[in-house]
C-alpha cells in the first residue's frame, strides 16, 4: 500500500504522524509485538502507511499492508453492513422480531437465578428484534466470558460459532435453546449477536452466507483478500498469532501453517471469523466515508449509513451494564447498528469526535472511521487478547494529535 500525499495537504502534521512510527518500532523491538501495521486516510487518500516487524518471527515474513490478519471481530460491522443492505430492500424493519424470520427464537426464557445446577428463568417479556441483535441488546452473551451462569451454559453446550463442527443454522437452534443473560433491549452485553445475524442473512436472501458476504460485498468493494479461510495460494502471506507466555514473552497462539483459517470452515462466523489485510479493511472504511459507495459501487444508501454510525442507545455504554470485555471503554461511549460510536470523548477520556465509529477484534486489531474529520485508521497486529497491550487508546492520540486544519 502506497502513500497517496503529502499529509500536509490533508492537514495533518508529517512530523507527527512520524511519533506513530517511532510507536510502532518501539512496541516490535521491545519484542511485545511481533509485527504491525497502521493506515491513516484522510480527504480520501493515504497520507501515512507503515508496516513494522514480522508476521511469523519463525519463518522471518515481514509485516506488509497485504498480511493476512484474523480479524475477529472486525468481521461483525462487515455482517452488519449485509444486514443493512437487505433492509434497503425492504425485507424486513429494524423492530420486527427475529422470530418472524427464525421461529426458534419465539419463545425466549431469561435467567432470574438460581446455580448450575438449575437455573431459574422467567418468559421474556417482548421479543428480540433485529435492531436489538444488531446493538447487543438482544439478551444473547459469549461463553468466553466466564461471568455468569448462562456463560457457563454456553460453554456446556458448545455455543461456539468460531470451533462448531455443527452448520451455522444447527448452531443458531441450538443457541436459542439457551436462556437469555438480560430482557431484551434491558442491557448492552456483548455476544453471539451478530452470528444469529449471519445466519438470519442466510435465511432472508436465500443464499449462503458465506456466499452473500463474498458475492454482495467482498469482491464488489475490491476487498481480494478477505475470506472465512485463507486460499492455499495466500498462505505465505498469512500472519502468526501470539499471546504472552508468564514470563511476558510472545508465544505462538495460532501458528500460520497449521491454522484452522486454512481451510473453509464447518460455518461461517458473522461475529468473528473473517481474515483480511490492513488494504483490504481500508477499502470499507473508505465506504463508510463515502457514505455508502465506493469507486462506483453503491452498497448502502447514504441515509442508511448515516443510521448506521448513529447510537441507538438511550445513553452510553456504561448505563446500560457492567464491563466485560476490552473493546471499548463504556463511560462516553454508544453503539451504532454493528459499531461503537463516540459521543463524548471527555467522558470516555480519550481524543476523538462526536460521531466517529469504531471497533477491533480480540487479536488485538482495530479501526475507526472520522466523518467529521473525513478520516479513518485501521491497525492491524496479532496479539491475543485485545487487552493485553494498549495499543487502541495509544494509536488514537497519535493520531489525533497530528491534526493541523
Amino acid at each position: 500500500m502506497q502513500v497517496e500525499t503529502d499529509p500536509r495537504e490533508v492537514g495533518l502534521c508529517p512530523d507527527r504522524l512520524e511519533r506513530i512510527d517511532t510507536w510502532m518500532r518501539g512496541y516490535v523491538e521491545s519484542g511485545r509485538l511481533a509485527g504491525l501495521s497502521v493506515s491513516v486516510l484522510r480527504g480520501g487518500r493515504i497520507a501515512f502507511f507503515r508496516a513494522h516487524g514480522h508476521a511469523d518471527l519463525a519463518r522471518d515474513k515481514p509485516f506488509a499492508a497485504d498480511t493476512i490478519t484474523r480479524i475477529y471481530s472486525m468481521t461483525k460491522p462487515l455482517t452488519s453492513l449485509a444486514v443493512l443492505m437487505l433492509y434497503e430492500e425492504g425485507r424486513f424493519q429494524l423492530d420486527d422480531p427475529v422470530a418472524r424470520f427464525l421461529p426458534e427464537f419465539a419463545q425466549m426464557r431469561v435467567m432470574t437465578g438460581g446455580n448450575r445446577a438449575k437455573i431459574e428463568t422467567e418468559p421474556a417479556l417482548r421479543p428480540i428484534t433485529i435492531r436489538d441483535l444488531l446493538t447487543h441488546t438482544s439478551g444473547l452473551t459469549y461463553g468466553f466470558m466466564e461471568a455468569t451462569l448462562v456463560d457457563a451454559l454456553y460453554r456446556q453446550n458448545e455455543i461456539d460459532f468460531q470451533t462448531s463442527t455443527l452448520s451455522l443454522g444447527e448452531l443458531v437452534a441450538r443457541l436459542a435453546q439457551q436462556p437469555l443473560l438480560t430482557q431484551p433491549g434491558a442491557e448492552w452485553n456483548y455476544s453471539v449477536a451478530t452470528d444469529v445475524l449471519g445466519h438470519f442473512v442466510a435465511v432472508v436472501s436465500g443464499q449462503d452466507f458465506a456466499d452473500f458476504m463474498r458475492t454482495r460485498i467482498l469482491r464488489p468493494l475490491g476487498m481480494d483478500d478477505t475470506d472465512f479461510f485463507v486460499p492455499e495460494d495466500k498462505q505465505a502471506r498469512f500472519a502468526a498469532n501470539y499471546v504472552f507466555d508468564r514470563a511476558g514473552k510472545l508465544r505462538i497462539y495460532d501458528d500460520s501453517v497449521d491454522s484452522r483459517f486454512l481451510t473453509p470452515p464447518p460455518l461461517a462466523s458473522g461475529g468473528g471469523g473473517l481474515v483480511s489485510t490492513a488494504a483490504d479493511y481500508l477499502r470499507f472504511c473508505r465506504m463508510l466515508l463515502n457514505l455508502g459507495e465506493l469507486d462506483g459501487v453503491r452498497l448502502l444508501g447514504r441515509k442508511t449509513v448515516e443510521l448506521m454510525l448513529m447510537n441507538h442507545l438511550p445513553g452510553d455504554l456504561a448505563a446500560m451494564g457492567q464491563p466485560r470485555f476490552a473493546e471499548s471503554s463504556y463511560a462516553g461511549i454508544g453503539f451504532g447498528l454493528g459499531v461503537s460510536v463516540m459521543l463524548d470523548p471527555a467522558r470516555a477520556q480519550i481524543l476523538g469526535t462526536p460521531g466517529e465509529a469504531s471497533w477491533g477484534g480480540v487479536a488485538s486489531t482495530s479501526f475507526w472511521v472520522d466523518p467529521d474529520e473525513d478520516m479513518a485508521v485501521v491497525l492491524m497486529t496479532q496479539l491475543i487478547p485485545s487487552s493485553a497491550l494498549p495499543l487502541r487508546r495509544e494509536l488514537r492520540v497519535l493520531t489525533y494529535a497530528a491534526i493541523e486544519s
